[in-house]
């Protein structure tokens, strides 16, 4: 198995995880924070989303520039978001060329270069940084009132 097909398979994997948590939130709570220097669960929520989707452009054209557009109004407007951003990216990841997986790549922070390196790195760098704000989306959650779903097996509000 080549590693872009493994990273395809890795996404997969995560979908449904992270859908469970970006559903969770509470769109009328979208302004919670628990510290005035934290994201709002609101704004933590579509950085998530938006991510998936521009990890499709870097998957074609080896770039991918994060300017996220408005927030949508509801956690489902979100998830959804997301869920069609991950497909994308799982389909453009089983269809990848070698070259371009191997090749250079560049993340741009609104037009910034904030990270060069091979399309591969930038991609699973990607990955890892969604899961670590699901982690951090879901720690949001009981203050706000609502439960956290099971990611990877079941979860205390869950039993």
């Amino acid at each position: 198995m080549r590693n872009y097909e493994f990273f395809a398979l890795r996404v997969e994997a995560e979908v449904a995880g992270f859908g469970k948590v970006l559903r969770a939130v509470p769109s009328e709570k979208f302004d919670y924070r628990p510290h005035e220097k934290n994201a709002s669960a609101g704004d933590l929520a579509w950085q998530i989303a938006s991510e998936m989707v521009i990890l499709v452009d870097l998957l074609e054209t080896g770039v991918a520039d994060y300017r996220p557009g408005p927030r949508p109004a509801t956690s489902e407007e979100i998830a959804k978001t997301f869920e069609e951003g991950a497909h994308r990216a799982i389909d453009r990841a089983r269809s990848m060329h070698e070259n371009l997986w191997k090749g250079p790549g560049k993340f741009l922070f609104d037009g910034q270069v904030a990270w060069e390196a091979s399309v591969a790195d930038i991609a699973w760098g990607f990955l890892l940084d969604l899961v670590h704000h699901r982690g951090q989306l879901t720690v949001y959650l009981r203050p706000m009132g609502a439960k956290v779903p099971s990611v990877y097996g079941p979860s205390g509000d869950e039993r």
